[in-house]
């Protein structure tokens, strides 16, 4: 919808997203996508569409420039296009955290150069980073906002945000099968609530902090592997620099009764997005089975855990089989 509408509004065709950029499976949406599985002759449509390159894609080097010598010199090759689209974290892409500099540049760009943003924020929108949109830590004003997974409280509901200029639709221009799921917008409005909540708020601060410092405290042990810890909020990953080693750590994982996913251009990178109000000891616990999993793997003995209080709420959680980080 968003694609839709941009080029409809600024009358051009061609859209620029950045490597390792995931934005979905439908006919759209897999154009902006960047793994090269999505791109085979016979899988989605791959027109009018410039991939750039991400903050950090290319080490210290600000990539922002060539987005800024491409939008400005006249013989770069792309057309000038109707929108940017981006993550300001990337998640399947493999937690990719993008700066607040090189987002604010990106605005700048696109201002200069009327051409639209577009913030994806469908898996770390709804407070996943600690606030409810992704992008109120670097100061973003986008253009339009995609909304969607958690939004609804586990039953299916999207959202398209936008800047009220930007709404060219005429009536029935833009519809869908699945529409007035009213029982998803019941949910939503319950999600929503949360937010009136001050506890709520300051306590995805706090669980961020407990897995920043769980999962650099890992790193740590493992220090001789260069491994690298990225994320903010509740969206973190560990990039064990293997494909191979996530999905061994995944498996094993599994069988103590943990998910895990992975993520990244070769899956090497072990993803934790536990849900934004999971409770702290629960939280510890999963955190203990992934490091166990881990050193199970690294032929490691088993690392000393922290003291679980034996609360009621322990005791009638240890009923259950099964716990989900990601």
């Amino acid at each position: 919808a968003a694609l839709k509408l941009a080029k409809q509004h600024r009358e051009r065709s061609h859209v620029v997203a950045f490597t390792n950029a995931y934005h979905g499976h439908s006919l759209g949406s897999l154009s902006v996508t960047g793994n090269q599985s999505y791109h085979s002759e016979y899988y989605g449509s791959h027109n009018n569409v410039s991939f750039l390159p991400y903050d950090g894609y290319l080490g210290e080097f600000d990539t922002s420039i060539l987005l800024e010598k491409m939008l400005s010199d006249r013989s770069s090759g792309m057309p000038l296009p109707a929108a940017v689209v981006l993550e300001t974290i990337q998640g399947e892409g493999g937690i990719h955290v993008a700066s607040d500099e090189w987002l604010q540049r990106i605005q700048t760009l696109c201002r200069q150069h009327d051409v639209l943003l577009i913030i994806d924020d469908i898996q770390v929108g709804n407070g996943r980073t600690g606030e409810f949109f992704s992008f109120e830590k670097a100061g973003l004003t986008p253009d339009m906002v995609c909304l969607s997974k958690s939004i609804g409280g586990g039953l299916p509901l999207s959202l398209l945000l936008i800047r009220p200029e930007c709404d060219v639709w005429q009536p029935g221009q833009h519809t869908g099968t699945f529409r007035g799921n009213n029982l998803a917008f019941v949910a939503a409005e319950a999600v929503l609530n949360h937010w009136n909540d001050a506890s709520f708020i300051s306590g995805i601060q706090d669980r961020s902090e407990t897995l920043r410092t769980h999962l650099s405290s890992i790193v740590l042990e493992n220090s001789e592997e260069n491994w690298e810890l990225r994320g903010r909020g509740m969206i973190w990953g560990l990039d064990v620099r293997s494909g191979e080693l996530a999905r061994k750590v995944i498996d094993l994982a599994f069988q103590n009764g943990l998910l895990l996913e992975a993520s990244g251009s070769e899956d090497e990178v072990l993803k934790f997005m536990p849900a934004l109000n999971i409770p702290e000891y629960l939280l510890l616990q999963g955190l203990n089975l992934f490091r166990d999993s881990l050193n199970a793997v690294l032929l490691k003995p088993a690392a000393s855990k922290p003291a679980l209080v034996p609360t009621k709420e322990t005791r009638n959680a240890s009923q259950g089989s099964s716990m989900v980080l990601s």
